[in-house]
């Protein structure tokens, strides 16, 4: 899979005032920047873990402990696709 990178400028300090690694940090940008941009349906659930970098279901997994719905069906398309499957 070909990569992008893009870089952001923080406070020197801001690692030692997140108590974080650069890596834990690097994690926690990419999570949120997933989840974000998954909510705006901007992107996939697949896509939005690749870019959190973590599987499908590890991706789920943190939308459902934020108690995002991953899936945007309203009550009546899923009674719809019920009816359509009979």
């Amino acid at each position: 899979m070909k990569t992008q990178s893009i870089s952001v400028d923080f406070p020197a300090d801001i690692l030692l005032a997140l108590n974080e690694t650069e890596n834990e940090l690097r994690q926690r940008i990419r999570l949120t920047l997933a989840v974000q941009l998954y909510k705006a349906q901007k992107l996939t659930v697949g896509k939005a873990a690749q870019i959190a970098g973590l599987s499908r279901l590890q991706f789920e997994t943190a939308l459902s402990e934020k108690e995002i719905p991953i899936c945007n069906l309203t009550a009546a398309e899923v009674m719809d696709d019920i009816a359509k499957l009979k």
